[in-house]
C-alpha cells in the first residue's frame, strides 16, 4: 500500500500513486493542524486517493496529538463523512 509522506519543506502531506502525487496543503500553529487546501491530479480523480490521503493526515494528526482544522471545503466535507468533525 502506498504510504502519505510528510514534505514538511513544502507544507504539504503527499500521497504519489504511479508517479501522480495527491497533497494536502497544511500549516501548523500550536497544537493544531489547519488543513489549507487538498488536491488530486487529474490521473487521481475518481479513484479515492483524495481520501486515502486524508486517511493518512488524520492518521499522523493524531499520532503527533494535534487537533484538525479544515480549511479547505473537501477536507471538512471528508471529516463531517467520517465523523471527525
Amino acid at each position: 500500500m502506498t504510504s502519505v509522506t510528510d514534505n514538511a519543506a513544502e507544507s504539504q502531506f503527499e500521497l504519489n500513486i504511479d508517479g501522480h502525487i495527491a497533497h494536502a496543503d497544511y500549516r501548523i500553529a500550536g497544537d493544531t493542524l489547519y488543513i489549507d487546501y487538498v488536491e488530486a491530479p487529474p490521473a487521481l480523480r475518481g479513484t479515492g486517493a483524495a481520501g486515502r490521503l486524508m486517511e493518512g493526515v488524520m492518521q499522523a494528526a493524531a499520532e503527533r496529538h494535534l487537533s484538525v482544522v479544515p480549511i479547505c471545503g473537501y477536507a471538512a466535507a471528508w471529516m463531517r463523512r467520517h465523523r471527525t468533525l
